[in-house]
């Protein structure tokens, strides 16, 4: 790999990183946080988060959203365990993105494709490439 694509992964590494940071800190630190009215207005596949909004569940969804948001963001952002934290990134970005979905459209300015196909897309590419292999605390 050379060292143009090495800083192209580095930086969009870091930038993906903060974006999940940064989303997940927001979450914590306010307590009025939740999920709820996302989940309870999907237009696909509305039985499926409604079950995730249930009073039993949501607890724990809003929990797995806002920890795994921070925890993604920092395992990107410091190139720790990234092919492990990765896949539970694409997984969210995928529930993030149904709910929206009015096929074709997952909202109005996009057809197909919104911002988090482009996260999932990001995502594959730091995982496949071994992006955590250079200028992070997980090389080796």
């Amino acid at each position: 790999m050379n060292q143009f694509q090495k800083v192209s992964l580095f930086v969009l590494r870091v930038s993906l990183g903060w974006m999940f940071l940064y989303a997940g800190i927001t979450k914590v630190l306010n307590p009025g946080w939740s999920a709820a009215g996302f989940l309870n207005s999907a237009k696909t596949f509305p039985a499926f988060y409604h079950w995730f909004a249930s009073p039993g569940l949501l607890p724990v969804t809003n929990f797995m959203n806002e920890w795994g948001l921070l925890v993604l963001g920092i395992s990107l952002i410091l190139g720790l365990y990234i092919r492990w934290t990765a896949p539970f990134g694409i997984l969210l970005m995928a529930l993030y993105y149904f709910p929206g979905l009015q096929f074709p459209y997952p909202n109005v300015n996009s057809f197909l494709v919104d911002d988090h196909i482009i996260y999932i897309l990001g995502l594959l590419v730091l995982m496949s490439s071994r992006a955590d292999k250079f200028w992070s605390l997980g090389k080796r």
